[in-house]
């Protein structure tokens, strides 16, 4: 069973510049919640019982937004206001976190939750990458499918050839409607892309990604990237590419900000996905 998840959310978020100078790309508004809010709700209606997120000194406004707050809720209370209680994020769970000291890549990041995984297959789910989901959560799925093939499931989206170069992006033949065994997997890909086949920043992990990640350790200039990660495990252990019945909208490309915001007047407020 997949009970435990990380959300790496130390980067600088260049792609959103200026104003990640300031405001992380994980707290852009999506109705009167911020990004990460809906990534933590995909995880929790998953079924994972415990969160670890992977932060920067740059992010506190991250820790304190899901941190309880006397003060608020006392003068809520004065106020006569306490329905709006409810709505103040409160996770049902603590959520552990470690702060990243610098950014040297998504693989470096996911490798600082070691302790906190032990040897459980685990999720990871990147904030940048928004999922809204008719039925199953986009995470939901993939569980599903590690239940099956107690394998590493990667989700993975059909992208427009212009897109390509902004993501990781696998080939492999497909075993089943919709599910790809993998044999190779690109990040970013200039041209020459392997497939369109993008992968969604949606993961289920067994723990012999972190024994990778640990071995090979950031190096002093650059980034340590999770794709050159995957591709030794590839040597190892058979991977799988789930298409995930989703739409994916991007944060970090303002022209998929723009219209997840719209996508979001449009639907119930109630709705989660």
């Amino acid at each position: 069973m997949v009970k435990k998840a990380i959300i790496p959310a130390a980067g600088y978020g260049t792609r959103g510049l200026p104003i990640t100078k300031v405001i992380p790309k994980e707290m852009f508004p999506i109705g009167l919640k911020p990004a990460i809010h809906y990534v933590v709700e995909e995880a929790i209606e998953s079924g994972i019982e415990q969160i670890l997120m992977i932060v920067s000194k740059r992010k506190n406004i991250i820790v304190d937004y899901f941190d309880e707050s006397l003060e608020l809720e006392a003068f809520l209370k004065r106020e006569n206001k306490q329905h709006l209680i409810e709505i103040v994020p409160v996770p049902t769970f603590p959520i552990h976190y470690i702060r990243q000291s610098y950014a040297k890549g998504l693989g470096d990041a996911i490798r600082l939750g070691k302790a906190f995984i032990g040897d459980e297959p685990f999720a990871v789910l990147l904030p940048d990458d928004i999922m809204l989901s008719e039925k199953e959560p986009a995470l939901k799925q993939l569980i599903d499918q590690f239940n099956t093939y107690k394998k590493t499931i990667i989700g993975v989206k059909e992208v427009e050839k212009s897109k390509l170069k902004y993501y990781g992006v696998i080939s492999g033949e497909e075993v089943s409607k919709g599910i790809f065994k993998i044999d190779n997997i690109v990040e970013k890909p200039s041209e020459h892309a392997p497939s369109n086949l993008a992968v969604t920043g949606r993961y289920i992990f067994t723990p012999e990604i972190l024994s990778l990640l640990d071995l090979k350790k950031a190096p002093a200039e650059g980034e340590l990237q999770l794709t050159d990660a995957i591709k030794e495990l590839l040597f190892r252990e058979e991977c799988y590419g789930k298409v995930v019945n989703s739409r994916r909208f991007d944060i970090g490309l303002h022209g998929d900000y723009v219209k997840l915001i719209n996508e979001f007047s449009r639907i119930n407020a109630k709705r989660k996905y």
